[in-house]
């Protein structure tokens, strides 16, 4: 995170802002995002727990990217149910299937070779930009995620904003998109590599944000009175914690789903030759790289400082502390996918065995596109485990602002 964001968003806390603003922010990581789900049944049981603990639906600001962004779309549309509003995203996650998100036409014919496999991927992502097509998620999605309820919340004050970031082909920039109740409530901000603009969160821009490269084909959006061509948010996304920070808040609640260390799990010796389906696994890896950790660290040590500066100084700042709890996998989700891949569909099961993508390193792959009940309830446990592991520092993230 740079310094001008922190000096920004601390100017924009100190026009008469709320004392504490909450934002959740999730990262993305496709079908491994169920993984954040879990952290959020969990941090709302223990919530429910405690009376008087928070008033209503405990994120004013939601900021995702990729399937994060979904998720973060999902639970605004909901906000306005408060708590109740974490258990019907895990409701929609465990009735999720891998054909209400994509599809993969290959004859019967092609499945019987791995080099005819190739071909009908290659001619796929000719044709669309993608190796699969994903219009069954914009129906899926028009059937879970209510915008007017967004509208509602945001008119409500059940939140205060909702922000999805995508990465545009065309001109290179990684944008931000946010919804505010009125467009007055929104201050415009951009960086090297960086913008943010206001416009309603539509599907297009969850189609956008979560289109992963060369998996899923490119989405149209309109910037500036023209077109770009936007994918996955988390390409070049280099500091996801600065548009919470941008837009206000000064109390952040991160998830990711990236994966722990994953050397050694390669499934093969050393000096076997990555397949293809490894390459890809450790392509998708790179692309879903969680900056998180790094942004958290520079967060943490800028609050530091200023926490060991006199009084009268760190009052004179035109920036503030900022609080962050980030909650990540303890256990590798390549071993979990591993252990689930038999659940994909047919035809997608026989793609990736052609390309080696389900065994060993491989299975990396195979973690993104895993959207079947097997899978996606075991993330969603882990999820929980680790939330309630940490149970004492995620009440004392609420318990603090009281």
């Amino acid at each position: 995170m740079s310094m001008d964001t922190i000096i920004h968003a601390g100017y924009s806390r100190h026009r008469a802002q709320p004392r504490f603003v909450n934002a959740l922010v999730l990262m993305g990581g496709g079908a491994r995002s169920a993984y954040q789900v879990g952290v959020l049944r969990a941090t709302a049981a223990m919530l429910d727990l405690q009376p008087g603990l928070v008033d209503g639906f405990p994120f004013p600001v939601l900021v995702g990217t990729s399937a994060g962004a979904l998720n973060a779309t999902f639970l605004a549309g909901e906000s306005s149910r408060g708590l109740k509003a974490f258990e019907a995203l895990a409701q929609f996650w465990e009735r999720l299937r891998s054909d209400e998100v994509y599809e993969l036409n290959i004859s019967p014919m092609a499945r019987a070779s791995r080099w005819l496999v190739a071909l009908s991927l290659s001619r796929n992502a000719r044709q669309r930009g993608g190796i699969l097509n994903n219009m069954p998620l914009v129906d899926t999605l028009h059937k879970a995620i209510s915008l007017l309820g967004i509208e509602d919340a945001l008119q409500s004050q059940a939140i205060r904003a909702l922000a999805v970031t995508a990465s545009s082909y065309t001109s290179g920039v990684h944008w931000t998109f946010c919804q505010t109740a009125r467009q007055t409530d929104f201050r415009t901000w951009a960086r090297p590599g960086r913008r943010a603009e206001y416009q309603p969160i539509t599907i297009e821009h969850l189609m956008a944000s979560s289109a992963i490269p060369f998996i899923f084909p490119a989405t149209k959006l309109w910037i500036d009175d023209h077109a770009e061509f936007f994918g996955d948010g988390s390409m070049r996304q280099i500091s996801p914690l600065s548009s919470a920070m941008h837009l206000g808040a000064n109390r952040i609640f991160v998830v990711g789903a990236g994966q722990p260390q994953r050397t050694g799990f390669t499934g093969n010796s050393p000096a076997t030759v990555p397949t293809l389906g490894s390459i890809a696994g450790f392509a998708m890896a790179s692309v879903f790289h969680d900056t998180v950790q790094a942004d958290v660290e520079q967060t943490q040590r800028v609050t530091k400082t200023l926490r060991n500066l006199p009084p009268e100084i760190a009052a004179a700042m035109p920036y503030s502390e900022v609080e962050v709890l980030a909650i990540t996998p303890t256990q590798s989700l390549d071993a979990l996918a591993q252990a689930h891949a038999h659940e994909l569909p047919a035809t997608t099961r026989h793609a990736l065995e052609g390309l080696g993508a389900l065994k060993g390193g491989g299975a990396a792959l195979a973690s993104y596109l895993l959207f079947e009940p097997g899978f996606t309830k075991a993330l969603m446990q882990l999820g929980e485990q680790d939330a309630y592991a940490r149970k004492a520092e995620i009440l004392a993230f609420f318990a603090e602002q009281k």
